[in-house]
Formats: C-alpha cells, structure tokens, sequence
C-alpha cells in the first residue's frame, strides 16, 4: 500500500476504532489530516463517496505515472483502461489496470504519441475522461481538442490555456500582460542560425535558446559566443522536433547562478485558483531535475507569497482549470522571473502531497468533472518536509548520468522503512530499453524537519536494491549528504560546480576504508563456512561479533550475517551501516581473495587500458542521428563527429585531437550500444 492510500482501508475489514478515527479524519480540517495515522495518511485527503466523478479513465501514459493515476482512481472506485505499446504488454502499469490496449509498437510515435490508435482504445472500452499523466499528449492542444469533439473529458485545461502556455512566446507575452516577472530576451521566433546570432548578441551573452513548444529539459541550450549560439541553434531545433514535433526557438538572457524554485497552482472551472507553495528544483544536470524539496530553504513568507499570488494571477490570464506548475528563476538577491508554465502534472508532484496532504490526481479529476475547488488558500499549510530523488536507469560517472538499458534481475524498494513512498511503475524482470525515459522510480521521504526527511532519503537510499542496469544512487546519496546541500547553499549550477570533474564516487577516508575491508572480511569468512566441507576454518568470536586487524588497526564488526539478503545491517566500530553485497561487475567494489589467490594475483597481467584518443565509442545505448566525417578526412580537437541520440536527448561526440579519420563504423540510423565503436582515428 503506497502511503497515501488510506482511502483504500474503507473496502476492507476495518476494526471499529479505526472506522471512529477515519471518520474523524474526513471530517477534519486538512491541516489535521497529514499525521492522523503515521504511515498511510501524512499524503493525501479523502475522497467522498458521495461525490460521483466518472465511471472508467483511460491514462494515455506509461510507466510510474500511469501506475500513479490508477491508485487514485481505485481509491475512488474509478474504472482504469491502460494503454501500452507492443513491449510493454506486459508492464506493472498494465497489470495495474481493469482493462489494457495495445496502441503500436516500440517507438512512441508509433504508440503512446499515436492519436488514432489513442483515439480508438477510448471507443472501444467506452472510457469517459483520459488522464494523460506527463511528456507525450499531455500538453497535445490537439489531442485536448479531439478529447472534446468527442465528449470525452481531458484531465487538465482547456485546449486555449494549453496553447497559450504550451508556446514559451505566446506565455511570456501573457505573463507580462498579468504582471508577471519575466526574463529579459527576443519575443519572436528566431528562423535561422545567423539570426540567433545576432539576437544573441543584441541581448548580451550568456543567452538560453529553447524551443517554444519544449519542456522537460529537451531543446535546450546555452550559450557563450557566437559559435555556441550557432551550434545549440542547430541540437535545440533537432530536439524540438524531435521531442515535441515543433521545431520554432526563441532566445533570452541566461540568469547565471540562479535557483530553480516552482509554484504548484489549482484551479477550477469557477474562477477559483490557489498556490501550493513552492518546489525547489535547483539541482539538476542538463536542465533535468535531479533532486527537489518542499519547501524551499531560500523563500521567505514575503517573497513565497508573492510568487505564489504571481502564479496564481498568471493561471487565471488564461482561465486555467487543473493543477499546474508556474517555474520561476530566483536570483541572490530573491528576484525572481517568470520561466515557463507547465499546464499537466509535475514530475515531482508528490512533495507537494507531503506537505500539503492533498491528492493532486484526485484534485484533477474533481476539476475535469466540474466540481469546485474544496480549500480556500488559508487552508493550505506547510506540514513538514519532503525530498524527492529521481532514481535512474543512468551511468552517474559519465556526464553525471547518461541512459543504461537493461533488465532488473533484483529489485526490492525501501518501503520497509517509515514515511518513504516509492512511485514507481516497474518490477523485478522489467526491462529498461532505449525507448523510454531512464527512471527507474521517484523516491520521497517526508519528515517534521529538513533534517529529518534527509536522514530518511540517507536510509532510504542505502536500502534500496537494484541489480541489473547501472543507476543513479551514488549520486543522489552524495547530493544529499554534502555539507552544501545540507546548509541549502545550492543552485543550478551546483553539480557541475561542486565536481567540476565530473562525479568520481564517494571518496572513502582511512577509517572508512578499514571498516569496508573489515565488513568485506567478515562477508568473506561467513561464506567460506557456510560452503566449508573438508576445510576447518576456526574463528574467534563472542556470539555476532567479529574483531578484524588491518593495518595495526583493530575493527569491530556486529550482525547477523543472512548471505541470502542483498542488505546486511552491520555495526562496525559501533556506527550503524548498510551494506549491499554486489556482483564484481559493480564498480567501485572490493574482492577478498585467500592467502594463496591474492600471492598468485599479483603474477597475473594486468589488462593495458585502451588508447581513448584514437577510438570513439558510443558512451550510451541509442541511435545515431548524425554523422559528420568520412574516412579520410582530417579532424580538429574538437570538432563534431556524430550524433547520438539517447531517449530524446542529442548528445555530439567530439575528436580529442586533431588526426586523420582511419575508418567509420556507424552510419544514421543504426542503433549502438554502450561501448560500441563508432569511428577510428590514424
């Protein structure tokens, strides 16, 4: 049971003190209902029964989010019709749901970007509202307009506040009309690279080029020089095209430093609106959210208000009716400008639920159905604390997270431990292929303080178990950990500032690196007596505690070793750790030899690293977009010589050094995998 659910307790047997109590928490106000019961009710309302909404919702999505939408409408006695493409037949989302449909195969143009096919699964099994969760037809004005030609209900905005705020132009253009603050820069569509250029140079470098009709990271680009501006030109109109099937850019001044902090709003079809508060998104790598809070440490009453009442001025411009998320750039100093309006469901919602105690699916769909908004903006409080970490299906060494692909052979989420929720829409055997969006699942920790929620996200994170595909948590756990983050000393720019690098993994002092030995020993020592047949090993120990002397140093480790667990609680030196006994492959990683295997160790050859200089390798699984050299030609340092294109994302590969081009290994169109060659250089 996900920790928001308490909703579901109602259809089962309830003993009658707890039905006293539920009931005293429906009737509550909603600042009382985030702590009436420790685990299940800190994350969302309870729906009335009496309250008829729709009989059966199709959710035109994938993955986490679809699975997301389907626990609130079971919660609320909803009808659920999934739809999937040829290699998700048999996804977590699909299980999930009453009813399932096939809409294509693999590609998402071919499948959950295909309006026909969507179209069709709606008329078939006769749903009646389509929640369209995030990315793909979430912010499709089309898809919105053929919702309602056909009376079918869209969860979200009419098709005029989609249109208006899905075009970065048109919104921008709105915003100041509604007194918004926005960002100084050109308010029409830049046609061509030299135009770019000189608008660039009119506004005064740095500058950001984004496509009009982007989100989400994708088209983006920034720029320095002249050159810059011509080559994030070029990637940003790729991508937008290819991401959003509008390729129209626009340019503006870039705010260097700043703090992503976002404003959630909800309104209704009345003329109701209210903030949420807000949502620091700040640290990210490549304009993609890594790690978000609620609240933010930086926002004062005074300023939070103002954004807050600056979102919710910007909503009403456009006669907004859903949940929706204002972003805003926030300076030093606490200015802050209008950055885009996202007119769907946030990626990070659930840190708002946390804080909040609303279920903002459950808001959506009230709103979709007509109904007014229940709180007024003195209702909504600020309870506690919540983290959000993105776990993803990435290499964190490489560029701070390029895609992995592969199929979980071990999964276990951390839902043992108290107030974590894991919103996540796959399993152990699931697949992560190129095709889709790299995140394994959105890992939330709620606490009374700041402190609290990053000690259990610590936990949290120590106990989560995932094999088969390289991941994301030795990163998230040093973001979280790090003396900058903890003071809240953070921006945009702290990864790249903070391991300017490049992320290397945590760096062990001494004394951590003997009580890794001395666990690692203990691991090593508990598996040779659990095999042991002919040997005789004998060990010196007081019931589960082992002593260990490296380097003239003595080390205590305590536990009960269970080897068939993928988590060993241990106490070493007297400090609680968790550890995950891993396969070799992982890296980094220790290996405990006997006495013998590590003497005859040292003759074996050590394999000669390859000369990176002359080869280019695919850093990632995807597909080649692009390639700029033939065999023959003569390459500077620098200079661009393919294209990779890796869940939506373009990424140019360049030459380290100035050399002939040997051989060429890849050609447009072809898919490669990590590690593949490419192109060879004399």
């Amino acid at each position: 049971m996900t920790l928001w659910m308490i909703g579901n307790m109602a259809a089962h047997s309830v003993p009658s003190t707890l039905k006293r109590l539920l009931f005293a928490v429906k009737c509550s106000p909603l600042q009382s209902r985030c702590c009436v019961v420790q685990r299940e009710a800190q994350y969302s309302t309870i729906s009335s029964p009496n309250e008829k909404t729709f009989d059966k919702i199709l959710i035109a999505n994938r993955g986490e989010i679809a699975c997301r939408v389907i626990k609130t409408c079971k919660k609320m006695g909803i009808q659920t019709v999934a739809v999937h493409s040829d290699v998700d037949s048999s996804a977590v989302h699909v299980k999930m749901a009453d009813e399932a449909v096939c809409v294509g195969s693999a590609p998402t143009s071919k499948s959950y970007l295909n309006m026909d096919a969507i179209m069709d699964a709606i008329r078939v099994t006769g749903a009646q509202a389509v929640h369209p969760g995030y990315g793909f037809l979430s912010e499709n004005k089309e898809f919105a307009k053929r919702l309602a030609a056909e009376g079918v209900a869209f969860i979200g905005p009419d098709t005029h506040a989609i249109q208006a705020m899905g075009d970065k132009i048109e919104s921008k253009l709105i915003a100041k009309a509604a007194k918004v603050n926005t960002i100084p820069g050109f308010d029409g569509v830049v046609k061509t690279a030299e135009e770019a250029v000189k608008i660039a140079q009119q506004i005064g470098y740095p500058v950001m080029i984004k496509a009009s009709a982007g989100g989400g990271g994708k088209g983006m680009r920034i720029a320095w020089n002249d050159e810059e501006t011509r080559e994030g030109f070029r990637f940003s109109s790729q991508e937008a095209a290819s991401s959003f099937g509008d390729d129209r850019l626009l340019i503006e001044k870039y705010i260097d430093n700043p703090r992503h902090i976002e404003i959630q709003v909800l309104a209704d079809k009345h003329g109701n609106a209210l903030w949420l508060n807000e949502r620091e998104c700040s640290i990210q790598r490549r304009n993609q959210k890594v790690v978000e809070e609620a609240p933010s440490t930086f926002l004062d009453p005074v300023t939070r208000r103002a954004m807050g009442e600056q979102a919710v001025q910007l909503a009403k411009a456009v006669h907004y009716s859903s949940a929706g998320t204002v972003e805003f750039l926030v300076d030093s100093k606490k200015n802050f400008y209008f950055l885009e309006m996202n007119t769907r469901l946030q990626v990070e919602h659930p840190i708002t639920e946390c804080i909040t105690g609303l279920d903002l699916v459950e808001q959506m769909i009230r709103v979709a159905k007509g109904y007014q908004l229940q709180h007024t903006q003195e209702d909504i409080p600020i309870n506690g604390w919540a983290i959000e970490c993105r776990v993803y299906a990435e290499d964190p060494y490489k560029s701070f997270g390029l895609p992995s692909i592969g199929r979980l052979s071990q999964y276990q989420e951390p839902l043992n431990l108290d107030k974590v929720r894991v919103d996540s829409g796959i399993q152990e055997g699931s697949d992560i292929s190129i095709y889709y969006d790299p995140m394994i699942s959105k890992l939330i920790t709620y606490g009374a303080t700041r402190a609290e929620a990053l000690g259990r996200m610590e936990d949290a994170l120590d106990n989560y178990v995932i094999r088969g595909v390289t991941h994301n948590i030795p990163l998230l756990r040093e973001i979280i950990t790090h003396p900058r983050f903890v003071s809240g000393h953070i921006s945009t720019n702290f990864l790249p500032e903070v391991y300017p690098d490049g992320f290397k993994g945590h760096q062990l002092e001494a004394d951590a690196k003997r009580e890794l030995l001395a666990s690692a020993a203990v691991l090593y020592i508990a598996a040779e007596l659990r095999s042991a047949k002919s040997r005789f090993i004998q060990i010196i120990k007081q019931q589960c505690e082992h002593c260990v002397e490296i380097d003239g140093a003595k080390v205590e480790v305590w536990g009960a070793l269970n080897l068939a667990s993928p988590l060993l609680p241990l106490t070493v030196n007297g400090t609680h750790r968790m550890l995950q006994c891993q396969t070799s492959h992982c890296s980094p990683y220790v290996r405990v030899l006997s006495k013998l295997a590590a003497e005859l160790n040292s003759y074996m050859p050590e394999k000669a690293s390859e000369d990176t200089s002359s080869i280019l390798r695919s850093p990632m699984p995807g597909t080649v977009v692009a390639v700029s050299v033939k065999p023959g030609d003569t390459v500077a340092e620098g200079q661009e010589i393919c294209v990779i294109e890796a869940m939506k994302m373009q990424n140019s590969l360049t030459a380290v050094k100035q050399a002939k081009v040997k051989s060429v290994h890849c050609k447009p169109g072809e898919t490669v995998g990590e590690g593949d060659l490419l192109v060879e250089l004399e």
